[in-house]
């Protein structure tokens, strides 16, 4: 198990640098400079340089990759290029709306997914669940932001029961800023419980051919109660794990939602940033998310060999 996770832990730090490297790569070869941009089209190249000079933007490439990089080691993202702020502060504004948002639509991915899977399972081969296994294709075939605009149109416009978008903060009170969240975490949670059902599903069948579930059949168990009571247990390792999975998932995918539904979190802050040309601020938050789904895959991984020891084994 310590050689398991000691690989395990070797292969997340070369993921996180190799996504440095990327992401690092991808940010500088977007056209445009970011000091012209913010003097605007008639500064002069001497005011220009001098911005630059102060932004630290005027060394190498190599030279700034390798600066950047130290400071995500030590816990400093860099300074802010718009609001002249450390951009640490800005995340950490940002992040409490975030993740709140991210747990709520996996909350309900699972509510979901887990009744619609286990009712599937169940009446394998019977209308209901070629009626569900359809509506979860097309659960994963919807663009989540187009489900999303379409609830604002149902919900907010002609029904009025939600906000159109904006966030009034965690300060106006639980229930107003739970509320403001609600048809954000649907939209994110639509496509992620339509996976997790057709995985419960599958697990659940695979299950449902194996020796004790036959001798509990033959000691009189229907086929749903043999499932509930046997089953479920056993099916429930490789959910768990794509569950674990999903959070990381649910927090990266949240930008093009929180940009739909104007909420300040994360996704907000990746996207002024991109129009702002503050490219520290896209670069440090941007890593932030892959380190947080490289860290989530890493636990899930030691989690599952823990419990299952023929994937830390070799043969």
């Amino acid at each position: 198990m310590i050689r398991f996770a000691t690989f395990r832990l070797l292969s997340l730090t070369l993921s996180l640098i190799a996504a440095s490297i990327v992401v690092f790569a991808v940010i500088e070869i977007i056209p445009g400079d970011t000091a012209s941009y913010m003097l605007g089209l008639n500064a002069t190249p001497e005011a220009v340089e001098a911005l630059r000079n102060q932004l630290g933007l005027s060394g190498s490439i190599p030279e700034r990759y390798i600066a950047w990089a130290g400071g995500l080691l030590t816990g400093d993202f860099g300074q802010s290029y718009t609001y002249r702020v450390p951009v640490s502060e800005l995340i950490l504004d940002r992040i409490w709306i975030s993740i709140p948002l991210t747990l709520y639509a996996l909350i309900l991915s699972t509510v979901i997914a887990f009744p619609v899977g286990l009712i599937s399972a169940a009446r394998r081969g019977k209308l209901s669940d070629y009626s569900i296994m359809g509506a979860t294709q097309l659960g994963i075939a919807i663009p989540n932001f187009w489900f999303a605009m379409l609830l604002v149109l149902i919900f907010a416009v002609n029904l009025h029961w939600f906000s159109a978008g904006g966030f009034p903060g965690w300060a106006g009170g639980f229930w107003p800023a739970t509320k403001a969240l609600t048809l954000p975490a649907i939209a994110l949670a639509l496509p992620q419980a339509s996976i997790l059902a057709r995985v419960m599903r599958s697990s659940l069948l695979e299950t449902l051919t194996q020796d004790y579930i036959r001798s509990a059949r033959a000691k009189g168990l229907t086929r749903g109660q043999a499932l509930r009571r046997h089953a479920l247990r056993n099916a429930m390792i490789p959910v768990l794990t794509i569950i674990g999975m999903q959070f990381s998932f649910l927090l990266a995918g949240a930008i093009i939602i929180e940009n739909v539904f104007f909420i300040p979190g994360l996704g907000k802050l990746i996207f002024q940033g991109i129009t702002q040309r503050d490219l520290i601020v896209v670069e440090s938050t941007v890593m932030l998310l892959v380190f947080a789904v490289i860290l989530v895959t890493f636990i899930v991984d030691v989690a599952y060999a823990a419990v299952d020891p023929r994937l830390r084994t070799r043969k």
